[in-house]
């Protein structure tokens, strides 16, 4: 006969593997069922985050897939600390200059570009399958700033589209902007030179991988006695990086991308 205690614990561990099973605890729509799914927006997680990156060169001592794994960890972050988000599938394919002639990181090998006009449309196709899922707010976070303008001018499509409901589209600038102006500043009052600190692939854009994942750096490529040249596909020098600096940016990103969302979606 089983004891009372030992069925208490079943109950008990039923129970919670049964609330368990309702919401998972992740943010990530990809490790959702399609019922986790459901119950998750019923019970109030009506924002899904849109992380995009790209996949382009990034120099001799970073990899191809930079701005995807990287925007990756900082939505599930953000995600996690606006409390009602969760992270839809990373979109790695954005505008990167022409094919032919080739230009910017075309130049060189693995960078994979898609027009414009194609990348507004996968990006409208996607936020209308959230809209029907039952999302309410769909917030699009560019980790690279050639296609700024194609979030801006979804976002404005959609709402116009939506207007008669409660759905909106957010393209929220200030998760790039940080990168421009209060990280560089910070960079730039700890001693760092414009030169170094850079534009692509230098000492911010690649402090900001190590920080978020240090297997996206090829370490000992920065150890160079000379600085990497544009030829080489880097626009700044990335000698001194280090986690640290990055850790600076990430925290920067984090808490003002969160601020930005949550004074988009406020309701009246």
């Amino acid at each position: 006969m089983i004891s009372k205690t030992l069925l208490l614990h079943a109950c008990l561990w039923l129970a919670v593997s049964g609330a368990q099973a309702d919401v998972p605890p992740t943010v990530s729509l990809e490790a959702l069922t399609s019922p986790e799914l459901e119950s998750a927006i019923r019970s109030g997680k009506t924002t899904i985050i849109v992380p995009i990156g790209g996949t382009e060169q990034n120099g001799a001592h970073m990899v191809l897939g930079k701005h995807n794994r990287r925007v990756e960890i900082l939505a599930d972050r953000i995600a996690a600390a606006l409390g009602n988000a969760l992270v839809a599938p990373v979109i790695a394919y954005v505008p990167e200059g022409s094919v032919d002639p080739p230009s910017a990181h075309m130049r060189f090998p693995g960078t994979i570009t898609v027009p414009d006009d194609v990348f507004e449309k996968l990006l409208e196709s996607a936020a209308r399958s959230f809209r029907l899922a039952g999302f309410r707010d769909v917030v699009f976070l560019g980790d690279h700033g050639g296609y700024q303008k194609d979030l801006q001018i979804v976002a404005q499509r959609l709402n116009k589209a939506w207007a008669p409901s409660p759905a909106r589209a957010h393209a929220i600038v200030e998760y790039y902007q940080v990168t421009e102006t209060i990280y560089r500043q910070g960079l730039k009052a700890q001693g760092y030179r414009d030169d170094e600190i850079g534009t692509h692939a230098g000492l911010a854009d690649t402090s900001l991988a190590l920080a978020v994942d240090p297997a996206l750096v090829r370490t000992d490529k920065l150890k160079a006695a000379t600085p990497p040249s544009r030829a080489e596909g880097t626009y700044g020098d990335p000698r001194r990086a280090t986690a640290a600096l990055g850790q600076a940016g990430v925290d920067a990103i984090v808490a003002r991308t969160v601020e930005a969302i949550r004074k988009a979606t406020a309701r009246p």
